[in-house]
């Protein structure tokens, strides 16, 4: 039995043979030594021994602590003290920037859940706050089920519509496509979205790995195992987090497709970083 010291609450090893049982068996071994130490399984096991005691809100707090992160903020009264409601932010970070996010909004109202890559379930301290689906994977009927009954709640639910951390492209640090749904559940459940804008950016390195990866032709997204390491290098970063005016459900009208508008709003959120937090969504 592990004694309290050794105890391996994120196992690289364990979470392999539960995702790729085939890949993990013929994988060399020091395949998995590097990639517990690009994602720093120490350092992650020895933060949750020293704060594992601290639950959803608190345990966000002490990882924000733990990083250095000085957060700025504008634009929060725009954020919907009641009723259900969609927060669809910019994802340039790819960890600091989803515990910025849940930091400020959970100031305001504790009802939210963000969806997530279900990876990040195994930091069991977050359940309460992230409900898992599968981004490299066929999710079951249960997990449509519950994000069904989730924006059917009255909660707040925080989504990245692209689903992968940014890109750099042509200089700019912009996000990939965004996916439709969360337009889709807000036509259905009549839920105003909150345009979020975070700026943040991660290392050459990443962007680099990125581009050669695309470039020769390997469809995995390799570079999201470093995305740990990543987070790591940020400590004592300044995370800016602009909260836009809420879009009424009513303006994704059938003029334009679930996508068409999903890009819209995309465009939106980077429209207000230049312009601010009163900018109003305008359809030419």
């Amino acid at each position: 039995m592990q004694s309290a010291e050794n105890k391996k609450f994120i196992d690289i090893d364990a979470i392999f043979k539960a995702k790729n049982p085939g890949l993990y068996r013929i994988l060399p071994r020091f395949i998995f030594s590097y990639l517990k130490r690009v994602a720093h399984q120490d350092d992650i096991n020895d933060f949750i021994r020293r704060h594992g005691h601290r639950q959803e809100f608190d345990f966000v707090d002490a990882i924000v602590d733990e990083f250095g992160a000085h957060i700025e903020v504008a634009g929060t009264e725009n954020i919907p003290k009641t009723g259900g409601c969609i927060f669809a932010a910019n994802h340039p970070l790819g960890g600091l920037d989803a515990m910025a996010l849940v930091q400020i909004v959970g100031r305001t109202r504790k009802d939210i859940r963000f969806i997530v890559n279900d990876i990040l379930l195994q930091l069991k301290n977050l359940k309460g706050i992230f409900i898992g689906v599968n981004k490299h994977g066929k999710n079951t009927p249960d997990i449509y089920a519950n994000l069904d009954d989730l924006y059917a709640s009255g909660s707040g639910v925080l989504i990245f519509p692209a689903g992968l951390v940014s890109r750099k492209r042509n200089g700019k640090i912009r996000d990939l496509e965004w996916r439709k749904s969360f337009i889709t559940k807000a036509r259905k459940n009549e839920l105003d979205v909150i345009p979020v804008f975070i700026k943040g950016k991660n290392s050459e390195f990443f962007y680099n790995l990125a581009r050669f990866r695309e470039r020769i032709g390997i469809k995995a997204n390799i570079e999201m195992l470093y995305l740990a390491d990543e987070m790591y290098r940020q400590k004592n970063q300044t995370i800016t987090v602009i909260f836009g005016k809420p879009i009424p459900h009513q303006m994704f009208d059938k003029s334009r497709t679930d996508q068409e508008w999903a890009q819209l709003v995309k465009e939106h959120v980077y429209c207000i970083a230049e312009e601010g937090h009163q900018r109003t969504m305008k359809i030419s």
